[in-house]
């Protein structure tokens, strides 16, 4: 009687009636999720999403290691009541990392500091004045160009660490990456660009994306070379949309 077992099971999920009973942990809230069986890792992340508001490139899914996205969760042996673990933070929660104690406190800074230019205020300052990084990109004055293919390198975040920015088109994502890790934006969630010139190597600007409502969610690069500013606010902003 065995192989008729597994033609009924077949025929089952075929009709994708064949449903595993998941606990999803995140951020110490428990989610009762029924899934089916020959769903994929993708999917369960985009399901993931629906529950947590966690953007699929920012979860890390954990079943017995990282949870394969091409791979069906009866293909990983995922049986009823199994514990999947996400990990990771909304874009919010990214920020909170950077940002102050005090967010009323830092909009009345940011308020009186809107009088003087962006890059004589004392927290771009600290990062400008240790002087261009060795590995700047070569800048060119006037001239307006595409996103190179390559990775913007050569810059500094707020923190004086490097940083690079990579646009992944096809995904529509931007990615920010340090020497400790690579967050994974997508562009739709980055609600405003802006930049403005270095006071003394205008050739360079100094450029924020703007992840979360309020000024303190501005994450910030410095060193951007001149010609790619204008192509890198389009790309983000999606002004090549509306043509």
């Amino acid at each position: 009687a065995s192989p008729h077992v597994s033609v009924s099971n077949g025929s089952d999920a075929e009709g994708g009636a064949e449903l595993v009973e998941l606990k999803v942990i995140w951020n110490k809230n428990k989610y009762d999720v029924k899934f089916r069986l020959d769903g994929t890792g993708a999917d369960l992340k985009q399901r993931i999403h629906a529950l947590t508001g966690l953007p699929p490139a920012m979860q890390k899914v954990m079943f017995k290691g990282l949870l394969p996205e091409e791979k069906t969760l009866r293909e990983i042996k995922v049986t009823n009541g199994a514990k999947i673990m996400v990990v990771g933070s909304t874009i919010n929660d990214v920020l909170a990392v950077n940002t102050p104690k005090d967010a009323a406190q830092q909009e009345v800074k940011a308020e009186e500091n809107k009088k003087e230019p962006l890059c004589r205020q004392k927290q771009h300052r600290k990062v400008l004045d240790k002087g261009k990084p060795d590995d700047v990109m070569p800048s060119v004055k006037g001239v307006q160009e595409r996103l190179p293919t390559v990775p913007l390198s050569g810059m500094y975040n707020k923190s004086g660490g490097k940083v690079r920015l990579t646009f992944k088109l096809e995904q529509d994502q931007l990615w920010i990456g340090t020497k400790e890790r690579t967050e994974k934006l997508p562009m739709g969630s980055i609600k405003n660009v802006v930049s403005e010139p270095i006071e003394g190597h205008e050739d360079y600007h100094m450029m924020a994306f703007q992840l979360g409502p309020t000024e303190a969610s501005y994450y910030w690069v410095y060193w951007v070379p001149t010609q790619y500013v204008d192509a890198i606010k389009d790309t983000v902003l999606g002004k090549w949309q509306y043509f």
